[in-house]
């Protein structure tokens, strides 16, 4: 899918117009998969790399149609600010392998009484996004849409937590997501998220042994 992006009256947009939108969607590829590769060894860095990468898939959903994921990539910038400044806050010093240091909170599990608000929240974002992309948009999926923008609004919360089960929940969105951007071809994007799906195990898995280390 080689759509161009249209032009605009700033004077970059002469450059820009000439770019195959497949080149945004790599290059956001690119950074989605670095913060990945960070958030799986709990670095810092990656607030600021999602930061990055959440602006160019602002660009990307808006042309892809995908109304409900662009409004989440919004979310995710602002996501961002609040993660990374409660990481620093909650933070404790934690080594990698390489032996540098970042200070993130230690990982803990979700209590029950919180799933349970962090589920009906989840179910009544559905309903309400559902509602606004079938009745005020041309979307072409939008009850998967809002699936998984409703998902990943609350992924999004535990992340910044560091509740593990996270985990489980952002497998769920990426494999709806996978299908959705494969079917609306967003070829590196769906590749991108099969990726992220593979990701989510090995980023459970991690972060399990240090769960178990810390009792």
């Amino acid at each position: 899918m080689d759509y161009l992006l249209p032009c605009t009256l700033h004077p970059a947009c002469f450059t820009l117009c000439f770019i195959p939108f497949t080149l945004y969607e790599i290059v956001g590829a690119l950074f989605a998969l670095a913060y990945l590769w960070l958030e799986i060894r709990q670095r810092n860095a990656m607030w600021v790399v999602g930061f990055i990468s959440a602006l160019f898939y602002i660009v990307i959903f808006y042309y892809g149609k995908f109304y409900a994921d662009m409004g989440l990539n919004i979310y995710y910038m602002l996501a961002s600010i609040y993660g990374f400044m409660v990481w620093r806050r909650r933070g404790k010093i934690v080594a990698d392998r390489t032996g540098d240091t970042a200070r993130s909170p230690a990982v803990s599990r979700t209590p029950l009484r919180t799933m349970v608000v962090l589920t009906v929240i989840a179910a009544v974002l559905f309903v309400v996004l559902a509602f606004l992309l079938v009745r005020f948009t041309d979307s072409p999926v939008p009850y998967g849409d809002a699936l998984t923008t409703a998902l990943s609004i609350v992924a999004m919360w535990m992340l910044a937590h560091k509740l593990i089960e996270q985990w489980g929940v952002w497998f769920v969105v990426n494999v709806l997501s996978m299908g959705l951007y494969f079917w609306r071809g967003l070829y590196p994007t769906s590749v991108l998220f099969l990726i992220y799906s593979v990701a989510s195990v090995v980023g459970f898995w991690a972060w399990r042994k240090e769960l178990k280390m810390k009792h």
